[in-house]
């Protein structure tokens, strides 16, 4: 492979889509702030460096994949950022779930200083980072989409450029996790619900996955989680509590009540200020049961 790729953000999600990029003959330049990340993307023959500046100035394409939009404008914009320091001509693709504002204003940056932007959030989880099974939702010119369309099919599974404008996918996205904020808490309080009823949880599961209750969400939690009591962070409780908020930022902005989604912000703030945040979102079941014993004394 000829393009030298760059990968800033090495965590649950950017380490084995950057892994699987190696895998696939490239050269992948990599930077995270986490110096376990680092070695385990070394380890896997990557090419650690010391700062995104550099893997910027190495790379032809330059992939992000960040858990906030601070923290993406910070790593794009800054004096010692992406933006001032990539090749001209180079091509930068975010995967990052952000705000819709701040995929537009990047793509104008990145145009004024001679870059192309992709916005390109993803679905699908740490399972389809590792499998690449990946959902892709991109947002940006057709002729920077097929300069990009080579690495997206490596990464991912189902890939769509949903149009020119470069949010577009960002928007599908955050409509995305507000269904999946629905689900989570729904899935916790059906089981709770259940459980208290006499019912176990496996039984209530082959029901269900078999009925109109059945959904993705539902089989994620409870047979990737619940069941095995395994609440490390696929997707974190706080990660999710970050794209509701953008996600009700968005409703507010297009003059839509959010009836349930509203709610939604506050329900996993408080889910997350019981000590749930860095648990998978899953953990709401968690968080529920604890609340029931409370309220039986």
């Amino acid at each position: 492979m000829t393009e030298k790729l760059g990968f800033i953000g090495l965590g649950n999600m950017g380490l084995p889509m950057s892994i699987n990029l190696l895998k696939a003959g490239y050269k992948v330049y990599g930077f995270d702030t986490n110096s376990q990340a680092m070695e385990q993307f070394k380890a896997e023959g990557g090419v650690g460096l010391a700062t995104a500046r550099e893997v910027a100035e190495q790379s032809d394409i330059i992939m992000t994949s960040l858990p906030t939009p601070q923290i993406v404008g910070q790593v794009y914009s800054s004096e010692q950022g992406i933006m001032h320091h990539a090749k001209k001509g180079s091509l930068l693709i975010d995967f990052s779930t952000v705000n819709p504002e701040l995929n537009d204003s990047l793509h104008i940056e990145a145009q004024s200083l001679g870059l192309r932007y992709l916005g390109a959030p993803v679905s699908g989880g740490v399972i389809g980072a590792i499998h690449a099974t990946l959902t892709i939702m991109v947002g940006g010119e057709k002729e920077d989409y097929q300069s990009g369309s080579g690495i997206f099919r490596i990464v991912g599974k189902n890939v769509y450029h949903l149009g020119t404008s470069p949010s577009v996918g960002t928007r599908i996205k955050l409509l995305n996790n507000l269904m999946i904020g629905f689900y989570t808490e729904a899935v916790a309080e059906t089981i709770v619900l259940g459980e208290k009823m006499g019912i176990h949880a496996d039984t209530l599961y082959d029901v269900l996955s078999n009925s109109y209750g059945q959904s993705r969400i539902y089989e994620r939690n409870y047979v990737e989680y619940m069941k095995n009591e395994n609440y490390q962070p696929g997707f974190s409780t706080n990660l999710l509590l970050k794209d509701l908020k953008l996600a009700k930022n968005m409703a507010e902005e297009a003059g839509v009540p959010l009836r349930i989604g509203e709610k939604l912000v506050d329900l996993y703030s408080d889910i997350s200020q019981q000590g749930y945040g860095e648990n998978d979102m899953s953990a709401a079941y968690l968080s529920l049961k604890e609340k029931c014993k409370i309220e039986q004394f």
